[in-house]
């Protein structure tokens, strides 16, 4: 006969299976075994079945009887019940396939934000694991708090109903970029104060002002995150807080530096003003009061409203008197240029566009 207490096998099998074993290995009935432990016979043939689980109370009984630690027969039930488990979880994933077909997976996966899975199930897992939650009744839960906002503009706009889930992996790629941005905690005045050394990045190249403009946001306690737009999302920027941290999400969608400039004062301007509990999601064509005001405070900032009211009474649009007035206000020609554009003093295109500098991903 073997050493008893060699009975240690190494592979997961249900408690039952193993306990049948050694009744028939010790040549002990059922009945004779609940005797032994004074558990009830039907106990007995239940743990068997699988029908009742074997409690850490029976686990020290069996080491009694059998002289196989109770740690064993512990691990053995745990194993065999997350096993259980998780095949449950496997069957209800597989009856939610069909929700792969509403994200941008392919362009998650060309970007390296998830794994590249064969079996669906698999990838399904890595979409979840990304959103950080179990299902995606779960994550109706989750995101439906920031699409479903009544106060938000973006609900409004032709954009927003058939690409929530496109913009709710954008942002969700934001947040996790925004967690490896160590901030100091959030101070408004020191926040708003720093918009004026940003101004003086904005005629400089990627390279070199995303970091400084990451470094001076983290400063004052806003993370600054830059992430490709993805499929048919059409968003340029978003403001959101994560707790008392506020994050700004850029995409740099229209690929010039008027634009980005733009959208991060006006993003500045929500965190300034707006609610802590509303995510602003920036389209081209989503217009309301929290809109319009961080519209203002963008213009203004980038660029003095009497300075402009100016410059514009002489109507002297040619490029010399564009770089002049830059020059005079500390900002980049382009943003100037496209200032002039979008209030109407100069057509969108013209030769002057080459004063904007245009952006693009490296790959």
């Amino acid at each position: 006969m073997a050493n008893k207490n060699q009975f240690n096998p190494d592979y997961i099998v249900p408690p039952g299976d193993t306990l049948e074993e050694l009744l028939e290995h010790y040549d002990m009935t059922q009945a004779e075994l609940a005797e032994r432990t004074g558990r009830t016979p039907k106990l007995i043939n239940e743990i068997i079945k699988g029908k009742a689980a074997l409690t850490p109370e029976t686990a020290l009984q069996f080491e009694h009887v059998f002289g196989v630690e109770a740690d064993f027969w512990n691990n053995l039930e745990s194993n065999y019940r997350q096993m259980l488990a998780r095949k449950k979880n496997e069957d209800q994933l597989k009856e939610q396939l069909d929700f792969l077909n509403q994200f941008p997976v392919k362009f998650m996966v060309k970007n390296g934000w998830v794994k590249a899975e064969k079996d669906k199930t698999k990838q399904l897992k890595e979409l979840l694991s990304f959103f950080g939650v179990a299902s995606f009744s779960a994550w109706k839960e989750v995101w439906g708090e920031v699409f479903n906002q009544p106060e938000a503009a973006f609900r409004k706009t032709e954009a927003f109903p058939s690409n929530s889930e496109s913009i709710a992996v954008w942002l969700r790629k934001g947040e996790l970029e925004a967690r490896n941005i160590n901030c100091a905690p959030y101070d408004e005045k020191k926040f708003k104060e720093s918009l004026k050394e940003i101004r003086l990045l904005t005629d400089e190249d990627p390279e070199s002002f995303i970091p400084k403009l990451t470094e001076i946001c983290a400063k004052a306690g806003v993370a600054v995150v830059f992430v490709p737009e993805t499929p048919g999302s059409r968003v340029s920027g978003a403001t959101t807080w994560n707790g008392k941290k506020p994050i700004i999400i850029l995409s740099f969608r229209y690929k010039s530096n008027d634009h980005l400039w733009f959208t991060f004062f006006h993003e500045a301007g929500h965190i300034l003003k707006h609610s802590k509990k509303i995510t602003f999601l920036e389209f081209k064509d989503n217009i309301d009061e929290y809109e319009e005001e961080a519209d203002l405070f963008a213009s203004t900032t980038l660029i003095p409203a009497k300075k402009y009211s100016e410059f514009i009474k002489k109507r002297d649009f040619k490029e010399q008197a564009i770089i002049a007035f830059a020059e005079e206000v500390n900002i980049a020609p382009g943003v100037v240029l496209g200032r002039l554009q979008h209030d109407g003093h100069i057509p969108y295109p013209t030769r002057l566009n080459r004063l904007k500098r245009s952006y693009k991903w490296a790959n």
